[in-house]
C-alpha cells in the first residue's frame, strides 16, 4: 500500500492566500506532542444510517495506525458523533467539536445537507472541512470555500459519465428520473442532463423527487413506470435506491436501471433482493472485493487482512466500508505530509497538493489527485452491472 503511493506536497495554493507570515503558524487545538484530535460527524442513526459503517471503518483504522506508532510520533484521536443525517443536527455536534473538544479539523463528515450546513461555519472560522463524505459539486469551490474539500466523485461527473453511456449505447431511451431532492439529487439530474445537451433533452419523459423524510417513495417509482419511460435512473440514498430498485422489479417494470454510485453497495442490493437487483447498472473506481476477479488481488488481500483483524468479516464486502478504507489511507497521507506543521494552514495545504496517489481498493489505472485551483479526487470512473451475486465490469475508464 504506502510503498505504492506516488505523493508530493506541492507549492502553497495559488488560488488563494493563506496568510501565515514569515514565522510557522502555531499547531491547531488539539495537536499536542502525542495527539492529533480531530471531528467527525456520521449517521449512526437515522435515513442514511447504512452510511455508518464508513465512520466504525475510518476508527478501526486509525487504531491499528495508533499501534503502529501512530504518525510522525502522534495518535489519532478521531471523534466521531451520530447526526442522525440531520443538518440541524450536523451544526449542533461540529460546534461541539471545534468548540468544546477543541478538535483540529473536521474529516469524512457525511452527506451533501449535513456537510453544507456546516460549510460556511469552517470557512469563516478557517477550520479544515476535510474529505467530506459527498460528491456534490459546491464542495468543488477552492474560490469562495478554500477551506471545504470533498473525497467523492462528484455526482455531476458521475452522471455525465452515465450520460455518455445512454447516448452511446441507448440513444432512443425514455428516461424516468428518481431523484432525492437536495443537492446530491439534483447534481446527478444536471450532470445527466448537460451531458444529453439541448438536443436530447426530449429523453427525459420524467421526473420525481422525494424528501429523506419520506417512509417510502413507492408511489414516485410507480408514477415513473406509468410515464412510458424504459431506462430508469435512480440517483438516491441507500435507503431509497433499495426501495426503488425492489419497487421497480415487483412493478414487473422492464426498463433499464441505474443507480448512483453512492447506493452501489451490495449489501444495499442485497437489501433490495439479489435476484431483484440482477442487471442494474452503476459505475464504480473502487475494485468490488467479492468479486473473484481480485482474489489474488495485493490490495484486496490487504483489505481482507485488515478486516479479519480489525472488524467483523461481514464488512469485507460492503463498498461503504472499503470506502472508508481507502479514505483513512489518504488522510494519514496527509497528516504525514505535514511533519510538525500542524497548523491549520498547513493542513489544509497538505490536503490540497497531491499527486497520483495510489490506493489499494482504487480500480487499476486509477490515482486520486487534487491541486489548489481543483479540489476533485477522482475523475474517472468504469460501469459495471450487477450480476445477481456481485459487479462485473465493462468497458473503459471513462473520463467526464
Amino acid at each position: 500500500m504506502l510503498d505504492r503511493r506516488q505523493v508530493i506536497a506541492g507549492a502553497a495554493a495559488s488560488a488563494f492566500t493563506l496568510a501565515i507570515g514569515g514565522a510557522r503558524a502555531a499547531n491547531a487545538p488539539g495537536v499536542t506532542e502525542k495527539e492529533i484530535k480531530i471531528g467527525q460527524t456520521m449517521p449512526y442513526s437515522g435515513p442514511a444510517s447504512a452510511y455508518g459503517i464508513i465512520g466504525r471503518t475510518e476508527l478501526a483504522y486509525f487504531k491499528m495506525i495508533n499501534e503502529q506508532g501512530g504518525v510522525n510520533g502522534r495518535m489519532i484521536n478521531l471523534l466521531s458523533l451520530d447526526d442522525g443525517y440531520s443538518p440541524p443536527k450536523t451544526i449542533e455536534q461540529a460546534r461541539r467539536l471545534v468548540e468544546q473538544e477543541q478538535v483540529a479539523f473536521l474529516y469524512q463528515c457525511l452527506g451533501t445537507p449535513c456537510c453544507m450546513a456546516i460549510r460556511s461555519y469552517c470557512n469563516d472560522n478557517k477550520i479544515p472541512q476535510l474529505m467530506c463524505a459527498t460528491g456534490a459539486s459546491a464542495f468543488d469551490d477552492p474560490k469562495h470555500f478554500p477551506w471545504t474539500t470533498p473525497a467523492n466523485p462528484i455526482y455531476e461527473t458521475e452522471a455525465r459519465i452515465f450520460g455518455k453511456y445512454i447516448v452511446a449505447e441507448k440513444a432512443g431511451a425514455k428516461i424516468g428520473v428518481l431523484y432525492q431532492n437536495d443537492g446530491l439529487g439534483r447534481d446527478y439530474l444536471n450532470g445527466l442532463k448537460a451531458m444529453l445537451g439541448p438536443q436530447r433533452l426530449g429523453m427525459i419523459v420524467k421526473e420525481a423527487s422525494y424528501e429523506t423524510s419520506e417512509p417510502t417513495i413507492d408511489s414516485q417509482v410507480t408514477s415513473l413506470q406509468g410515464s412510458g419511460a424504459d431506462l430508469f435512473f435512480i440517483a438516491a440514498t441507500p435507503k431509497f435506491a433499495a426501495q426503488a430498485i425492489r419497487k421497480s422489479y415487483d412493478l414487473g417494470w422492464n426498463a433499464t436501471r441505474i443507480v448512483s454510485n453512492v447506493s452501489s453497495s451490495v449489501a444495499v442490493l442485497k437489501a433490495a433482493g439479489a435476484e431483484k437487483a440482477k442487471g442494474v447498472i452503476s459505475a464504480s473506481w473502487g475494485k468490488e472485493p467479492t468479486d473473484p476477479h481480485w482474489k489474488d488481488d495485493p490490495g484486496i488481500k490487504q483489505w481482507s487482512a485488515f478486516v479479519d483483524k480489525y472488524m467483523s468479516r461481514t464488512a469485507f464486502g460492503d463498498a461503504n466500508a472499503e470506502y472508508g478504507f481507502g479514505n483513512a489511507i489518504v488522510l494519514v497521507q496527509v497528516l504525514k505530509q505535514c511533519g510538525d506543521d500542524l497548523s491549520r494552514e498547513n493542513i489544509l495545504r497538505q490536503a490540497t497538493n497531491i499527486k497520483n496517489l495510489e490506493l489499494p481498493t482504487l480500480l487499476p489505472g486509477m490515482q486520486i489527485n487534487i491541486s489548489p485551483d481543483n479540489y476533485r479526487p477522482i475523475r474517472q470512473m468504469r460501469l459495471e452491472q450487477f450480476d445477481g451475486t456481485t459487479w462485473q465490469l465493462f468497458g473503459n475508464l471513462i473520463e467526464a
